[in-house]
C-alpha cells in the first residue's frame, strides 16, 4: 500500500515562508501526478498544486501562483510544497495525495492522502 506523510506545516506570521514536505512510501513518486490540497475550516477541500510524472509540468490555484512551488526529490521519493508570501486565508490542514485517475485539481481523483499538516497564518 502506498504511504504518504506530511509535515513542515506550524504557526507563521503573515508574509512568511515554509517548506511542506510530503514523504512517500509503497511507490515512486514519480509514477503518478502528485497533489497538493488544502481544507480550511468550514470549507471545502481545495486544490493548491500538483507536480506530474515527468517532473516537467506543474499546476498551480490562481490563489497561490507566484507564491507557492511545487517540486520532488525522486532519491528521497519525497515532494515538497514551498510557499512564500503567505496570508492568513492559506490557514489549513494541508494535504498531499496520488492521482489515480482523472482530473489533477479534482480531489476526488486522488487517493492515499496523507495525515495532514497544520498551517496557521496570523495576521
Amino acid at each position: 500500500q502506498v504511504q504518504l506523510v506530511e509535515s513542515g506545516g506550524r504557526l507563521v506570521q503573515a508574509g512568511g515562508s515554509l517548506t511542506l514536505s510530503c514523504a512517500v512510501s509503497g511507490r515512486p513518486v514519480n509514477m503518478n501526478t502528485m497533489g497538493w490540497f488544502r481544507q480550511a475550516p468550514g470549507k471545502d477541500r481545495e486544490f493548491v498544486s500538483a507536480i506530474d510524472p515527468s517532473g516537467s509540468v506543474t499546476y498551480y490555484a490562481d490563489s497561490v501562483k507566484g507564491r507557492f512551488t511545487i517540486s520532488r526529490d525522486n532519491i528521497k521519493n519525497t515532494v515538497y510544497l514551498q510557499v512564500n508570501s503567505l496570508k492568513p486565508e492559506d490557514t489549513g490542514v494541508y494535504y498531499c495525495s496520488r492521482r489515480i485517475r482523472g482530473d489533477y485539481y479534482l480531489a476526488a481523483s486522488y487517493a492515499d492522502w496523507g495525515q495532514g499538516t497544520q498551517v496557521t497564518v496570523s495576521s
